[in-house]
């Protein structure tokens, strides 16, 4: 659980626009010093973003919260957040700077969310997606997630219905799901 939650590196990745380059990947535990940088990713992703006291009192004042950055060569290129409640966790928000998309940090990032969630004690992982966001579903299909129901207009901005999805986490020590094995893929 530590080890997760502390600073890790991973393997080298390649950003989407410095093919051959390569990259070192950090995670760390989301700290107050970082909420700018992760507002500013938030409103490059999303039309509706949070703002940043929302992003505050999670880390503040929210004890069910826990919330990651990832940094590629020091610089922050994207977060996600869950609340761990008993043995659930539901994703409150994930994302990936759009000059850092398409080359596989998306999945990494939730991967290192799932492992987190299954050390806390999680057995089962939720999150809301819109259901016009093909890109990220078919990440989450990949990582084990299976739609379960919908939310009627659950997005205020243009009351676009929300796919709801769940997956199975492994227990410590266990094999990764789905046939996931940790080697890097494009996505």
């Amino acid at each position: 659980m530590a080890g997760t939650a502390k600073r890790r590196g991973g393997a080298a990745a390649m950003s989407a626009g410095e093919q051959g380059t390569a990259r070192r990947v950090l995670f760390r535990k989301m700290e107050l010093q970082d909420l700018e940088a992760v507002h500013r990713i938030e409103s490059e992703c999303f039309t509706l973003p949070w703002s940043l006291s929302a992003f505050y009192n999670e880390l503040v004042n929210n004890h069910f919260a826990t919330y990651l950055v990832m940094e590629v060569d020091g610089q922050l290129a994207g977060y996600g957040g869950m609340w761990n409640i008993i043995d659930e966790a539901h994703v409150t928000n994930i994302a990936v700077r759009p000059s850092y998309q398409g080359c596989g940090l998306g999945k990494r990032l939730l991967r290192e969310l799932m492992a987190l969630a299954a050390a806390l004690g999680s057995r089962r992982m939720t999150l809301e997606v819109r259901v016009s966001n093909h890109i990220a579903i078919r990440l989450y299909e990949q990582m084990g997630f299976r739609a379960t129901g919908v939310r009627k207009e659950y997005y205020s901005d243009n009351r676009e219905d929300a796919l709801v999805m769940w997956a199975d986490l492994p227990a410590p020590g266990d094999p990764p799901p789905h046939g996931e094995t940790g080697e890097e893929e494009d996505g």
